[in-house]
């Protein structure tokens, strides 16, 4: 008998409300939601361990999930009430899974090739942003993605949204920009940074080595500490009005540059 939970005053329903709301909560309980079938389906081939999975079955019928369920993980058929608490979009799939936090330290990041390609980000605030860089990782299969000075939870359900899914896709790392600066050198990964001080042309420059292509917020840039550790600083030249593009299109603009100069693999 599958269980169901039909009350907006469960519980367990408000602690969910919490989980999907507040950063603090999902880092006290090393937990968060994903909503989606394709989100689930790309946590699940991330190796995200799934502890629950709820289910609206007006939407998706247990035949359809079962595929997405382990032996390990409850299911939960829940009403459409309790649904719209807790879905973050208004249209979507009918189904929520709370999945356990993974950890993101240097560390973690392994390197299957001698020429790593990774992007790293400097305190992206914007959720959207964010999003956006990792969807750039994943089209363009980089190595890994690295975010200096995080501004945001990971989990925040609108990066999960506004990246597709993405952000289990990548090996993700967080760190300070002096750890990161540290974890590059010592690895003896090129560093190349978007900024205006000290540029020359992007597309002057051999990616083909080992390379971290690291980017700016659009409000003000890299700090100094990115630009005076640089292995080059690069621009995108401009030809309109303005002096800089959305940083998920820039990062795009230089990890194809780098991405065609490996012949794409």
């Amino acid at each position: 008998m599958i269980k169901q939970i039909f009350s907006l005053q469960n519980p367990f329903i408000k602690q969910l409300v919490q989980l999907k709301d507040k950063s603090r909560e999902r880092k006290k309980t090393g937990l968060f939601l994903i909503e989606g079938q394709r989100e689930l389906s790309l946590a699940l081939k991330g190796h995200y361990a799934i502890e629950t999975i709820l289910f609206l079955p007006e939407l998706i019928s247990e035949s359809q999930i079962s595929p997405l369920v382990s032996p390990e993980t409850e299911l939960i058929e829940i009403s459409k009430e309790v649904f719209q608490k807790l879905a973050y979009r208004d249209t979507t799939e009918g189904v929520i899974a709370i999945a356990k936090c993974k950890s993101h330290d240097l560390e973690t990041i392994h390197f299957a090739t001698k020429n790593p390609l990774i992007l790293i980000a400097e305190a992206p605030e914007k959720p959207g942003n964010i999003g956006a860089l990792l969807r750039t990782a994943d089209a363009a299969n980089v190595d890994a993605v690295i975010i200096a000075n995080p501004k945001s939870d990971l989990y925040n359900p609108n990066i999960i949204r506004s990246s597709v899914g993405c952000v289990f896709t990548k090996q993700i790392a967080l760190g300070s920009t002096s750890e990161i600066i540290d974890f590059l050198k010592t690895r003896h990964i090129n560093i190349y940074c978007a900024a205006l001080q000290a540029s020359v042309h992007y597309n002057t420059q051999d990616y083909a080595q080992s390379t971290a292509i690291v980017v700016g917020t659009e409000a003000t840039g890299l700090s100094d500490e990115w630009i005076k550790n640089a292995t080059q600083n690069i621009i995108i030249p401009m030809q309109g009005e303005i002096d800089s593009m959305n940083v998920s299109v820039a990062a795009g603009i230089l990890i194809f540059e780098a991405k065609r100069q490996r012949n794409f693999n």
